[in-house]
């Protein structure tokens, strides 16, 4: 949450240091009498459009979509189609989220946005050491592959350190790894429940049960087994400890 109001105070603050009136809201068109009037209103529409992307560029930039995913293969690995519910589920990745990426949103806080509400800096330099730990964070769980196709891809030449790897190709190399990485867990997670569904299935079979659906009898047998290794905090400590 920390992440997100140093976000919102961030923007905001672009706007009310130019003036520290409140805007009119005019409706008719007119020309512009001084230079002053055009800055504002580009920096009125870089705010709402950061306020409109700002919920999605933090989830694609954090450990949610990993979270996310996992939660949602162990659910189907388990049988449950509905349980826990979809809000369950977010809700239990938006908070893992937030406990993961504590630190590199207090180091974003400290180094950018605090120094620009202070006025110590500018808002360029406040926007690169804001968005720095959160580079290094994706350099970190990035797949140099990942990285180098969409360097391929846009005939770009290979940076020299982590400051010279734009956004623009950073962002969508990290879920690519971050997607890849999601499914190779979730196999794992799926071959233990795999092979009790085989073997009551063939248990079933060499009883002469045709007709009794192996997922009665599979579905409370994971259930048992999931809460006997304690499957949640196996899985949640082993995810948080995933990211390096």
């Amino acid at each position: 949450m920390k992440l997100l109001i140093s976000l919102l105070i961030f923007s905001i603050s672009l706007f009310a240091q130019e003036e520290a009136s409140a805007p009119i809201i005019n409706l008719s068109v007119s020309a512009l009498e001084e230079p002053a009037q055009f800055v504002k209103t580009i920096n009125i529409a870089l705010i709402l459009a950061l306020l409109v992307l700002a919920p999605t560029l933090l989830l694609m930039v954090t450990s949610f979509t990993r979270l996310m995913i996992v939660f949602s293969l162990l659910r189907q690995a388990l049988g449950l189609q509905q349980t826990p519910p979809n809000q369950i589920v977010i809700s239990l990745s938006l908070i893992l989220t937030i406990f993961i990426m504590e630190p590199y949103a207090v180091k974003s806080w400290e180094t950018g946005v605090k120094p620009y509400m202070e006025e110590t800096i500018g808002y360029e330099l406040a926007f690169e050491r804001g968005v720095k730990p959160f580079k290094e964070f994706m350099i970190k769980n990035t797949r140099e592959k990942d990285l180098a196709l969409f360097y391929r891809i846009k005939k770009e030449e290979n940076p020299k350190n982590i400051d010279d790897v734009p956004l623009t190709l950073l962002m969508p190399a990290f879920i690519v790894s971050e997607l890849k990485t999601a499914f190779e867990i979730g196999f794992l997670i799926f071959l233990p429940f795999l092979v009790i569904d085989i073997i009551v299935a063939s248990i079933l079979m060499s009883l002469g049960m045709m007709m009794l659906p192996p997922v009665m009898i599979s579905l409370p047998i994971k259930i048992i087994f999931f809460i006997v290794i304690d499957g949640w905090a196996l899985i949640i400590g082993n995810l948080a400890q995933s990211f390096k």
